[in-house]
């Protein structure tokens, strides 16, 4: 997909936030859109439907965990990315972010080209479905359809957060297999996008409330596996 055709919503309360993040993305080609608060936030994001979010925390009228929450529960935007603005205490921020649906965190003040190549790791998850991802694939109780982003567990469609699909696809793809807190990382998140460690365990922890605890295995000073059966 060619930059001209991404659009991006840019959310922030900050006038200067809104130009000058705004200059670097257009000189980058894409389209963008604005808002100055979550209400904003959530009716430009049903109207446009763009491929990505950017959104500061602390807004007036609407933070941008609400609003994340509102645009995570509204049909044909479950699986947009987001990623928030935050000068808060960075850990309370990833863990309010991620808790709510996000896909990642950029801290205040902005870095331009850091900016610019957390986004491109980012969008390049818009193009990077294979043939074979677009297939339904069974693993015990569960259907993964990845050309609809669901899980089906037991007959029932459930659709989920961008980063918790790609996270449960990535575990559920080789049962038993324990997969390392690092490749996760790089598989899920990609090698140029810097999360915190605690990443992974909030998003394990959303999957085990929504599919079952009883499938996620932690493997102490490890990583994770994902298992069919009670071992």
């Amino acid at each position: 997909m060619k930059n001209s055709d991404i659009r991006i919503l840019l959310v922030d309360d900050e006038p200067d936030i809104l130009e000058i993040v705004g200059y670097n993305l257009k000189n980058e080609g894409y389209k963008i859109y604005t808002a100055k608060n979550g209400i904003e936030a959530v009716e430009k994001a049903k109207k446009h439907i763009p491929h990505l979010i950017i959104l500061d925390i602390m807004m007036p009228e609407m933070d941008g965990i609400e609003a994340c929450e509102k645009i995570r529960a509204t049909k044909g935007l479950e699986n947009v990315l987001i990623t928030f603005f935050t000068a808060r205490n960075e850990d309370y921020s990833q863990m309010a972010g991620f808790d709510v649906g996000a896909d990642d965190y950029i801290t205040k003040p902005i870095k331009p080209k850091v900016l610019i190549s957390k986004i491109k790791a980012l969008l390049r998850r818009v193009d990077d479905v294979s043939p074979d991802d677009s297939e339904k694939i069974n693993i015990g109780e569960f259907i993964i359809d990845r050309e609809e982003y669901v899980i089906i567990k037991n007959g029932e469609k459930m659709s989920l957060p961008r980063k918790e699909f790609e996270l449960f696809a990535l575990l559920a793809s080789k049962p038993g297999k324990v997969f390392k807190r690092d490749d996760i990382l790089n598989l899920v998140w990609g090698s140029e996008v810097v999360v915190g460690g605690r990443t992974i365990d909030v998003h394990i922890r959303k999957l085990r409330e929504k599919l079952g605890d009883d499938h996620f295995k932690t493997i102490k000073g490890v990583g994770y596996k994902f298992v069919i059966d009670e071992d």
